[in-house]
């Protein structure tokens, strides 16, 4: 694997961003659309109306999956940088520290790291600032 930085550590999984996504929402369009013609038309709402509520818990299943994913494993790195912390330095994380700046300090190396962690506290430095001030990037090719 090429080596990650600040301009490469999106990942973006073309099955899912590029077409599971896209396909949800252009099913969810054409089943309203579909029940409008059908209203406008006094025809059976029936079908159309399963057609709506399916579309719609298609895509309410594609978002949650993605969010109680992204969840469960922000709770790993909190828990996996607490750990690096401990060791570092005998302490758990700041407790001032927000979620998003621990998710950014993750790509931070042990050299850089400490100091990038008081910053965060001290400063309130927003999680895409932490993460252009990384210099030597630790690589996360797990993120989901």
């Amino acid at each position: 694997m090429k080596p990650q930085n600040y301009g490469n550590y999106v990942r973006l999984v073309p099955a899912f961003h590029f077409f599971l996504v896209p396909l949800g929402l252009i099913t969810l369009t054409a089943a309203i659309v579909n029940l409008f013609i059908l209203v406008r038309n006094v025809e059976s709402l029936f079908a159309s109306m399963i057609f709506v509520c399916l579309s719609i818990m298609m895509v309410m299943t594609m978002i949650f999956s993605r969010i109680f994913a992204c969840k469960a494993q922000d709770r790993a790195i909190r828990a996996e940088e607490n750990l690096r912390h401990f060791v570092l330095t005998g302490k758990l994380l700041d407790p001032g520290l927000t979620m998003n700046q621990i998710i950014a300090l993750r790509f931070a190396s042990d050299e850089e790291f400490l100091s990038l962690c008081e910053k965060a506290v001290n400063d309130r430095i927003p999680p895409d600032t932490i993460k252009r001030a990384i210099k030597k990037w630790k690589a996360d090719h797990n993120r989901v």
